[in-house]
């Protein structure tokens, strides 16, 4: 097997915001994006922080095995909770989502997959030029009501509190990410994207940005979003691979 990884990604504060707490890392074999937690003086460095932790520890052009990620995002948030209490700033704790993909290489079965992973509500999706499919469970209270049918989607969507998290790196001394392992196979696509883009658009809106083939899709997505009103920091990575068997000699 071989295959082509490309990638684009887009980075906006949006329209309300005066600082920009996402990062974002985009280099194979990690795409993740980090959302630092709003109203904490120290979001923007925890998720600098956190992709920063794993692009030391998950080197450029490697190929760990899922086991070396989930050290790398235990790495991650001790880099992360470290922070806390770190400045003059106040006491409260830095903390950051995580989420994304990893090219990883399963011994097992003498392979290399797709390892998603994720802590927060930042979200991955697959996209196969029709269907926009989540493939993360966002770690949030609104999300806690919608699994026990307590609220509907359309009451979620404006839910007092729906930007109360229940999972992040930095808030306590152990994570527990989320995680999932995709066979790479044929054309693949996948958006992963910081809670600033699925707040301002619907999956059928994000859907119909990606079908109208934009030369730069990741920043189309952003604009839309800052369009529907740009409330929050957006983060867009788009990632397209291409798996194909390798010619037999």
């Amino acid at each position: 097997m071989s295959s082509r990884v490309g990638v684009t990604v887009c980075s906006d504060t949006g329209a309300v915001r005066q600082v920009n707490e996402d990062s974002a890392l985009a280099e194979d074999p990690v795409f993740v994006v980090a959302d630092g937690m709003g109203g904490h003086a120290r979001g923007d460095l925890a998720s600098r922080t956190a992709v920063e932790s794993l692009a030391r520890t998950l080197q450029p052009g490697s190929r760990p095995t899922p086991d070396e990620v989930i050290r790398a995002i235990d790495e991650a948030n001790a880099a992360v909770r470290a922070l806390s209490g770190a400045d003059e700033s106040g006491p409260a704790v830095a903390g950051t989502t995580l989420t994304g993909i990893v090219r990883v290489r399963v011994p097992e079965l003498a392979a290399e997959q797709w390892m998603v992973v994720n802590v927060g509500d930042s979200r991955v999706y697959s996209w196969d030029g029709e269907r926009l499919r989540q493939l993360t469970v966002d770690h949030s209270a609104v999300q806690e009501l919608l699994d026990a049918g307590l609220i509907t989607e359309v009451q979620a969507a404006i839910h007092p509190e729906r930007n109360v998290i229940t999972r992040a790196l930095g808030a306590e001394d152990f994570v527990d990410a989320d995680v999932e392992l995709i066979a790479e196979e044929g054309r693949q696509v996948f958006l992963i994207c910081s809670d600033g883009l699925t707040r301002e658009l619907s999956d059928r809106r994000i859907a119909e940005v990606l079908a109208a083939g934009h030369p730069d899709p990741a920043a189309a997505l952003v604009d839309a979003a800052n369009e529907a009103g740009g409330h929050d920091n957006i983060t867009v990575i788009l990632v397209e691979s291409v798996t194909e068997e390798t010619p037999r000699a």
